[in-house]
């Protein structure tokens, strides 16, 4: 229920909303005269290997203020002010890279050229609030890893500067996350928890995917992708111990798939596609006939049943 005159507790999460609004950037804050370093094939590269951060910082905006509501009504006052810098903080996000694309004189990959970018956005909207706090823990810590890698190898370039910027906020976003799944985690039931560590997995397998797509770019700018998503796997379950999310060591328990050179994709996606055959899993694109009734739940269905779609199936 909606509280005109709530709580308001001195706690983390309300000294992470200060800080925030103490430290709000834009665009205009950078010096776009700043080199590039890169040459117009490493230009079209990066444009390439960004459209998936750039996807996400336009679902976590998204995604946020879907979410606003579900902690008004649990009374999570301080989630909800730091949740409205959170949204300030992906609104600048997108903007300054909206900017660099023109910059760099390119367009992000559209749905039809990367699918899997639709499966993806569509699972973090999937759950309560706390299954999109972690979807959105996990997508935050892609963001801060491939950001890390222009960061630190091109500090004085445009890029470079900008990942810096965004970087400080990307450490705000982590640490209430970790907060908000501390005391969330402790009260969920173990199928929850095993609903959490899936959804780890989904989205993983997800990312191992659009690599797929995305190798030969990645080769262009020297981005190592295996090393990568291997990094970012450890992230992960660096922050899964933290919040009290462990695997469980228990059969079946949900354990993430060991990313490495010799993982066989194509299998990976035809057991996957199997399994949202029967009924489960994230949106796809299957026959007319087999779809009927499958995404009622779906916000998206309107755009699976698009003929764009269905020719980026083919």
């Amino acid at each position: 229920m909606f509280r005109l005159f709530p709580d308001l507790d001195e706690d983390l999460l309300l000294n992470l909303f200060h800080k925030g609004a103490h430290v709000q950037w834009t665009s205009r804050d950078l010096d776009w005269d700043d080199p590039l370093e890169l040459d117009p094939d490493q230009c079209r590269a990066l444009a390439h290997l960004l459209t998936p951060v750039y996807l996400g910082e336009q679902s976590a905006m998204m995604g946020a203020s879907s979410v606003l509501p579900q902690m008004a009504e649990a009374n999570e006052t301080t989630a909800q002010l730091y949740l409205c810098s959170f949204m300030m903080d992906e609104a600048r996000h997108f903007e300054a890279l909206t900017r660099l694309y023109h910059r760099l004189d390119q367009h992000p990959l559209g749905i039809r050229e990367m699918p899997d970018m639709l499966r993806y956005h569509h699972r973090l909207r999937q759950g309560d609030r706390a299954d999109w706090v972690w979807g959105i823990l996990i997508s935050d810590l892609f963001a801060k890893n491939f950001y890390q890698m222009f960061s630190k190898s091109q500090p004085h370039a445009l890029f470079g500067k900008m990942s810096s910027k965004i970087l400080l906020d990307e450490s705000r976003h982590q640490a209430f996350a970790d907060t908000y799944l501390k005391r969330a985690i402790p009260k969920m039931a173990p199928e929850r928890l095993t609903d959490l560590r899936r959804m780890r997995d989904e989205l993983l397998v997800i990312m191992e995917s659009m690599y797929t797509q995305l190798h030969e770019d990645a080769d262009r700018i020297d981005l190592q992708g295996e090393a990568f998503l291997e990094h970012l796997a450890q992230d992960i379950e660096q922050h899964a111990r933290r919040i009290g999310l462990d695997d469980d060591p228990g059969p079946g328990g949900g354990r993430r798939p060991i990313l490495s050179k010799t993982i066989d994709l194509d299998a990976k996606r035809q057991g996957r596609n199997a399994k949202y055959a029967a009924g489960g899993g994230p949106v796809q694109v299957m026959a007319e006939d087999d779809c009927e009734g499958a995404c009622d739940t779906c916000y998206i269905q309107a755009l699976c049943h698009s003929r764009l779609l269905r020719a980026a199936a083919r």
